[in-house]
């Protein structure tokens, strides 16, 4: 599976950016979804994660009413919609793909990443 995230940038706190994670090269039903975060020097950190059905998802606490992760499996995509930006949410941003029923929270749950796309909120 290949995962290619888009939609990273810059932008003020307060804003919103809407992160977009495309999948090829697997069945994208058979798979859930995660998007996790790092800054310099720091462990890839959790954000949001979806079930493969778009059924179940949970966010980070630090995310929590501010970001909302989605997926749309007709276009094999995932989101992640981020309003009420701050600069800690500065980092880069990955998606990732799991196989059914892991711990989505968990970062060695995932078998597949994409590159990374870089957000930056400045104060």
């Amino acid at each position: 599976v290949q995962l290619q995230a888009s939609g990273g940038g810059s932008v003020q706190a307060g804003g919103s950016l809407r992160l977009s994670c495309a999948a090829s090269g697997g069945i994208f039903i058979l798979y859930d979804m995660g998007w996790f975060r790092q800054t310099p020097g720091n462990e890839r950190e959790f954000v949001a994660a979806i079930s493969w059905s778009g059924g179940d998802e949970f966010h980070a606490d630090s995310v929590k009413g501010r970001f909302t992760i989605s997926r749309d499996n007709a276009k094999n995509t995932v989101y992640l919609q981020m309003n009420s930006l701050n600069p800690e949410d500065t980092a880069v941003y990955y998606c990732a793909a799991a196989p059914r029923d892991r711990n989505r929270s968990d970062v060695r749950a995932y078998d597949y990443w994409g590159k990374g796309t870089l957000v930056t909120v400045s104060s």
